[in-house]
Protein backbone atom coordinates (compact mmCIF):
# COMPACT_ATOMS: atom_id res chain seq x y z
CA UNK A 1 0.00 0.00 0.00
CA UNK A 2 1.22 3.67 -1.15
CA UNK A 3 2.87 6.33 1.66
CA UNK A 4 -0.12 8.44 1.07
CA UNK A 5 -2.77 5.66 2.74
CA UNK A 6 -1.54 6.88 6.22
CA UNK A 7 -1.94 10.25 4.65
CA UNK A 8 -5.80 9.69 3.75
CA UNK A 9 -8.58 11.67 4.35
CA UNK A 10 -10.72 9.67 6.42
CA UNK A 11 -8.28 8.45 9.09
CA UNK A 12 -11.57 7.56 11.04
CA UNK A 13 -12.32 4.81 9.18
CA UNK A 14 -9.21 3.23 8.54
CA UNK A 15 -9.20 -0.84 7.01
CA UNK A 16 -7.68 -3.51 8.55
CA UNK A 17 -4.68 -3.88 6.30
CA UNK A 18 -4.24 -0.05 7.12
CA UNK A 19 -3.97 -1.10 10.77
CA UNK A 20 -2.08 -4.25 10.06
CA UNK A 21 0.52 -1.91 8.70
CA UNK A 22 0.33 0.48 11.60
CA UNK A 23 0.46 -1.98 13.94
CA UNK A 24 3.49 -3.95 11.84
CA UNK A 25 5.04 -0.41 12.02
CA UNK A 26 5.01 -0.33 15.78
CA UNK A 27 6.62 -3.32 16.44
CA UNK A 28 9.46 -2.19 14.08
CA UNK A 29 9.75 1.01 15.51
CA UNK A 30 10.16 -0.22 19.27
CA UNK A 31 12.78 -2.88 18.14
CA UNK A 32 14.90 0.02 16.52
CA UNK A 33 14.03 2.32 19.75
CA UNK A 34 15.59 -0.43 22.33
CA UNK A 35 18.02 -1.81 19.66
CA UNK A 36 21.13 0.52 21.15
CA UNK A 37 19.61 0.30 24.88
CA UNK A 38 19.63 -3.54 24.70
CA UNK A 39 22.92 -3.44 23.52
CA UNK A 40 24.55 -1.69 26.14
CA UNK A 41 22.57 -3.14 28.77
CA UNK A 42 23.74 -6.75 27.22
CA UNK A 43 26.97 -5.65 28.06
CA UNK A 44 26.23 -5.73 31.38
CA UNK A 45 23.77 -8.83 31.41
CA UNK A 46 20.50 -6.42 31.72
CA UNK A 47 17.80 -6.81 30.13
CA UNK A 48 14.48 -4.06 29.21
CA UNK A 49 13.39 -4.61 32.86
CA UNK A 50 16.40 -3.29 34.33
CA UNK A 51 16.10 -0.46 31.45
CA UNK A 52 12.68 0.52 32.73
CA UNK A 53 13.77 0.60 36.23
CA UNK A 54 16.38 2.85 36.11
CA UNK A 55 14.57 4.90 33.49
CA UNK A 56 11.34 5.08 35.95
CA UNK A 57 14.00 5.80 39.03
CA UNK A 58 15.58 8.64 37.43
CA UNK A 59 12.82 10.17 36.48
CA UNK A 60 10.78 10.11 39.97
CA UNK A 61 14.05 10.26 42.41
CA UNK A 62 13.04 9.10 45.92
CA UNK A 63 9.76 7.13 44.30
CA UNK A 64 8.78 4.35 46.15
CA UNK A 65 8.77 0.59 44.96
CA UNK A 66 4.91 0.80 45.35
CA UNK A 67 4.80 3.31 43.02
CA UNK A 68 7.13 1.47 40.39
CA UNK A 69 5.31 -1.53 40.51
CA UNK A 70 1.95 0.78 39.50
CA UNK A 71 3.85 2.25 36.61
CA UNK A 72 5.96 -0.89 35.02
CA UNK A 73 3.01 -3.27 35.54
CA UNK A 74 5.50 -6.03 36.95
CA UNK A 75 4.96 -8.66 39.76
CA UNK A 76 6.70 -7.44 43.16
CA UNK A 77 8.96 -10.69 42.73
CA UNK A 78 9.83 -9.69 39.40
CA UNK A 79 10.92 -5.96 40.19
CA UNK A 80 12.62 -6.99 43.80
CA UNK A 81 14.77 -9.12 41.54
CA UNK A 82 15.70 -6.29 38.83
CA UNK A 83 16.21 -3.96 42.01
CA UNK A 84 18.09 -6.76 43.76
CA UNK A 85 20.56 -6.90 40.99
CA UNK A 86 20.83 -3.20 40.81
CA UNK A 87 21.25 -2.07 44.08
CA UNK A 88 24.12 -5.01 44.11
CA UNK A 89 25.66 -3.88 41.43
CA UNK A 90 26.23 0.27 42.98
CA UNK A 91 23.47 1.37 40.36
CA UNK A 92 20.10 2.06 42.65
CA UNK A 93 20.04 3.13 46.61
CA UNK A 94 17.36 1.90 48.81
CA UNK A 95 16.69 4.10 51.65
CA UNK A 96 13.25 3.28 54.25
CA UNK A 97 10.53 5.80 54.52
CA UNK A 98 10.84 8.38 57.13
CA UNK A 99 7.02 8.60 57.53
CA UNK A 100 6.52 4.68 57.38
CA UNK A 101 8.92 2.58 57.50
CA UNK A 102 7.70 -0.29 55.20
CA UNK A 103 8.14 2.32 52.05
CA UNK A 104 11.67 2.00 50.43
CA UNK A 105 12.13 4.66 48.05
CA UNK A 106 14.46 4.14 45.08
CA UNK A 107 17.14 7.02 43.90
CA UNK A 108 19.88 6.26 41.43
CA UNK A 109 24.13 5.92 42.37
CA UNK A 110 26.66 8.52 40.17
CA UNK A 111 27.05 5.25 38.96
CA UNK A 112 23.12 4.43 38.19
CA UNK A 113 22.84 8.24 36.41
CA UNK A 114 25.58 7.96 33.80
CA UNK A 115 24.14 4.64 33.00
CA UNK A 116 20.36 6.15 32.36
CA UNK A 117 21.96 9.19 30.43
CA UNK A 118 23.97 6.49 28.45
CA UNK A 119 20.59 4.67 27.42
CA UNK A 120 18.63 7.57 27.32
CA UNK A 121 21.05 9.87 24.77
CA UNK A 122 20.33 7.00 22.24
CA UNK A 123 17.10 6.93 22.65
CA UNK A 124 16.68 10.87 22.37
CA UNK A 125 19.20 10.63 19.36
CA UNK A 126 16.89 8.75 17.75
CA UNK A 127 13.47 10.00 18.78
CA UNK A 128 15.12 13.56 17.77
CA UNK A 129 16.04 12.57 14.49
CA UNK A 130 12.12 10.84 14.10
CA UNK A 131 10.61 14.22 15.20
CA UNK A 132 12.96 16.00 12.97
CA UNK A 133 12.27 14.40 10.05
CA UNK A 134 8.19 13.46 10.45
CA UNK A 135 7.82 17.53 11.48
CA UNK A 136 6.07 18.78 14.52
CA UNK A 137 2.05 18.44 13.48
CA UNK A 138 3.33 14.20 12.87
CA UNK A 139 5.07 15.17 16.33
CA UNK A 140 1.97 15.72 17.70
CA UNK A 141 -0.43 13.64 16.46
CA UNK A 142 2.13 10.89 17.58
CA UNK A 143 1.37 11.93 20.94
CA UNK A 144 -2.27 11.95 20.84
CA UNK A 145 -1.93 7.98 19.25
CA UNK A 146 0.13 7.13 21.82
CA UNK A 147 -2.04 8.64 24.89
CA UNK A 148 -5.00 7.60 23.46
CA UNK A 149 -3.73 3.99 22.95
CA UNK A 150 -3.22 4.04 26.74
CA UNK A 151 -4.92 2.40 29.36
CA UNK A 152 -6.91 4.94 31.33
CA UNK A 153 -5.46 4.03 34.60
CA UNK A 154 -1.78 4.38 32.68
CA UNK A 155 -2.58 7.24 31.22
CA UNK A 156 -3.35 8.84 34.69
CA UNK A 157 0.21 7.55 35.68
CA UNK A 158 1.65 9.04 32.50
CA UNK A 159 -0.28 13.03 33.59
CA UNK A 160 0.76 12.65 36.74
CA UNK A 161 4.84 11.70 35.38
CA UNK A 162 4.14 14.98 32.85
CA UNK A 163 2.54 17.68 35.39
CA UNK A 164 5.51 16.70 37.92
CA UNK A 165 7.68 18.24 35.89
CA UNK A 166 10.78 16.05 37.02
Amino acid sequence: MSDGAYRGENLLFLTDEQLRQGIEAMFFAYRGFTADPDRILGDMAYGRAHHRAIHFINRAPGTTVNNLLLILGVTKQSLNRVLRTLIADGLVESTVGKSDKRERHLHLTEEGKQLEQTLSDAQRARMRAAFRDAGPDAVAGFRTVLEAMMDPEMRRAYTRLKESGQ
